[in-house]
């Protein structure tokens, strides 16, 4: 199993298949099992790069507090470790909020940004308080019970749903707080007009409460496509995992592989 050391932790990580490196970036609770479908797929065509963030799946608790910053630098020295310069930073819900921020910070190691059911900030009510009870309970201890919900909802099988269960369970409740706490309180809204990297927004039509991030981000990034994926919500990466997959490879075909 690789594990990869780093200041206060241990990380797991895996990386399938050869080419142009693409980084997976998973959100709190759940682990780099998530993407299941695009290391499958995905690696016939690059180098798909997933990690466990601290304290969550096989990676180890971290002593340090879970911050954007954190994680970023984790996946810079995976990337040196792995002697990859520059890579398409790609993020799923949560963390997709990490890759605005890694483009924001590091975009000299990005080739470019793959956002699915991303936020610059979190303003509406609804998702407010989703997250601040996941944060009760995860305070509580009760990561089986978080984990039990996100990985019912993300699965299309029940196959699926018994092995991210599995993964997401052994999370810390310390370190999935401190990433829940995080993303309630990001917002870079303000300095997206300095990320000048192409990216490529995908979202589900049926995710009606993410359409004004939606559209937000399109309207506020100066180098962006926005893709709506047919009969989806959310859960784009397990749900509607084929025409993910045939988006991702047809903007990595445009913005790299075709110049």
């Amino acid at each position: 199993m690789p594990m990869l050391d780093v200041d206060g932790g241990t990380l797991y990580f895996n990386v399938k298949g050869k080419g142009i490196p693409i980084v997976f970036i998973h959100p709190p609770v759940l682990t780099s099992f998530n993407f299941k479908y695009q290391i499958k797929e995905l690696s016939k065509y690059f180098q798909v790069i997933t990690f466990d963030i601290r304290g969550h799946g096989k990676s180890q608790y971290s002593s340090k507090p879970i911050t954007y910053s954190l994680i970023i630098s984790d996946i810079k020295q995976l990337l040196n470790h792995l002697e990859v310069k520059k890579a398409f930073i790609c993020g799923y819900s949560a963390g997709a909020s990490i890759v605005l921020e890694f483009l924001l910070t590091s975009e000299d190691q990005a080739l470019g940004g793959i956002v699915i059911s991303g936020m610059s900030e979190i303003s509406d009510w609804r998702l407010m308080k989703r997250i601040s009870f996941a944060i009760k309970l995860a305070k509580a201890g009760a990561v089986s019970l978080l984990a039990w919900s996100v990985s019912w909802s993300n699965s299309n099988t029940q196959k699926q749903f018994i092995k991210m269960f599995i993964e997401s369970k052994k999370g810390d409740a310390r370190n999935i707080q401190q990433y829940y706490e995080y993303c309630l309180h990001y917002n870079c809204t303000n300095q997206l007009e300095n990320i000048h990297i192409p990216i490529i927004l995908v979202y589900g039509e049926q995710d009606k409460q993410f359409y004004d991030y939606a559209q937000l981000l399109h309207k506020k990034l100066p180098c962006n496509e926005l893709k709506f994926i047919k009969n989806v919500d959310h859960r784009i990466p397990t749900k509607t995992a084929n025409a993910l997959n045939k988006i991702i490879i047809q903007y990595i075909n445009k913005h790299y592989l075709e110049k």
